[in-house]
């Protein structure tokens, strides 16, 4: 059984589980019903997914449930801008983890286009996100060892644009300093329009940069760890998900 606590900061809970297999069966169970529900109300649902190593199991696991899968929309909360078949991409990773078996038939919206740099296809990235039924039904994101999450890093030009409440940017192109390749991310407005979010964390070095995220609620400190800026917040709930 999980451990449940309220989170310090923000609104939402602490879901803690004992290993990363029992914390994947039941966010994938919460996620199914949440997209189901939203389907039987409104015909349609949402989820913007992360990529990287962590969420892979979850996505397997996701993709055995009995959902309407056609009537869901997926895309990511991030991207590098590389091509689909890249190691690096992250939509290689969702097309291979969950968008397979009885979610095969969901709709896929990606972020990377036939634009050279993310900077010429950033407009029409938007317009093919603006695809996916909003508010968002669910918003799966994760975090790095530095702070940042979907493509809002610490070091980057753009954080102050993507931190930025009162931005109508849906997405914008993101350089990072300190890791590869160019990016696109969701907003932090963008993202926040959404039923729930959840935070993925797996190993006990993600969980001491989140307490170290948690210590601090002051403004300036978003720019150090903007992870901050979705914890601190209290307009959409946010729940953390994570295993040892």
């Amino acid at each position: 059984m999980p451990n449940i606590n309220n989170r310090k900061t923000g609104s939402g809970q602490e879901i803690t589980f004992d290993n990363t297999d029992n914390l994947a069966k039941e966010l994938s169970d919460r996620i199914a019903k949440k997209l189901s529900t939203a389907i039987e109300s409104k015909g349609k649902a949402s989820l913007l997914v992360s990529g990287g190593s962590t969420p892979a199991l979850l996505f397997e696991k996701l993709c055995q449930q009995d959902i309407d899968w056609k009537n869901v929309w997926i895309s990511l909360v991030d991207e590098r801008w590389v091509i689909a078949c890249h190691e690096a991409s992250n939509e290689r990773l969702v097309r291979s983890h969950l968008l397979q078996s009885k979610a095969a038939a969901a709709n896929f919206i990606p972020m990377v286009n036939h634009a050279y740099t993310a900077e010429a296809g950033a407009k029409v990235c938007s317009e093919m996100l603006s695809q996916i039924p909003e508010p968002f039904d669910m918003v799966l994101l994760g975090m790095g060892n530095d702070g940042h999450t979907a493509s809002l890093f610490p070091c980057s030009e753009e954080l102050g644009l993507g931190l930025d409440l009162n931005s109508e940017l849906r997405c914008l192109a993101v350089n990072p300093k300190t890791a590869p390749h160019a990016r696109m991310s969701y907003t932090l407005p963008a993202l926040l329009n959404s039923q729930q979010i959840i935070l993925m964390l797996t190993g006990k070095a993600k969980w001491q940069v989140y307490q170290e995220a948690g210590s601090d609620d002051s403004k300036e400190a978003e720019k150090q760890m903007p992870i901050r800026a979705f914890l601190n917040q209290s307009n959409t709930k946010l729940d953390v998900y994570w295993a040892s």
